[in-house]
C-alpha cells in the first residue's frame, strides 16, 4: 500500500478540526491502509488523518508494532468518555520529528469509537495506550502535544523547536477544546 508524506509542524492543516466520518466505504478503507503503511514505515505508534493531509476524523494506534502485543486500533469518530489520574511522561510526534517533551495526560481513559466498518466499540486503556489515544484524539481536534506545555518549559520548548529548524507559529497558550 502507498505510504503518504507526513505533514510537519507548523503546517496549518495540523491545526484544523476534523470532520466526522460519515461514510464507512472503500475510500475509508483505502485511507486506513495508507495510514497503516505510513505509520509502520515511519515508524510510529499512532497516526491521525490530518498528519497525512486528510480532515477525516480517524486515527490509528499500535503501541507495540511488530511486537508480541501488536494490535491495530482503528478509531473513527473517537471520543474520550472517561478519564482519571495523571501521568507526566516524555512524548513525541511524527509531525515534529526530533523533539520530545514531558506532557501531562490522564493515566487511564475510556474511549468510544467506530471501527473501519462503522461498528461502535469501546477501549479502556492505561499507560502508553491511554497517552496515545489522548495524543491522536488531540490531533483530530487541531491540538498538538506542544500545546500542553506551560510556563518556562513552554518558552524553552519553542526556542528548541526554532533551533531544530521548525518555523515559529503562534501556538495557542492552552489546548483548544
Amino acid at each position: 500500500m502507498t505510504r503518504r508524506p507526513i505533514l510537519l509542524y507548523p503546517d496549518p492543516i495540523l491545526r484544523r478540526k476534523t470532520d466526522p466520518v460519515a461514510n464507512f466505504d472503500a475510500a475509508l478503507l483505502a485511507l486506513v491502509e495508507e495510514m497503516k503503511a505510513t505509520m509502520y514505515d515511519a515508524p510510529g505508534v499512532g497516526l491521525a488523518a490530518p498528519q497525512i493531509g486528510s480532515l477525516e476524523r480517524i486515527a490509528i494506534i499500535d503501541v507495540d508494532p511488530g511486537g508480541p502485543r501488536s494490535h491495530l486500533y482503528v478509531l473513527a469518530n473517537p471520543r474520550i468518555v472517561e478519564s482519571s489520574g495523571a501521568d507526566a511522561e516524555l512524548e513525541g510526534c511524527l509531525s515534529i520529528p526530533g523533539f520530545t517533551e514531558r506532557v501531562d495526560r490522564p493515566s487511564t481513559v475510556r474511549v468510544e469509537a467506530q471501527d473501519a466498518s462503522g461498528k461502535i466499540y469501546e477501549v479502556a486503556a492505561e499507560g502508553l495506550l491511554a497517552r496515545a489515544l489522548c495524543h491522536e484524539i488531540d490531533h483530530l481536534n487541531g491540538v498538538l502535544f506542544i500545546d500542553h506545555i506551560r510556563g518556562l518549559r513552554r518558552q524553552l520548548a519553542l526556542r528548541k523547536l526554532t533551533k531544530l529548524g521548525y518555523a515559529r507559529e503562534d501556538v495557542p497558550a492552552r489546548p483548544r477544546r
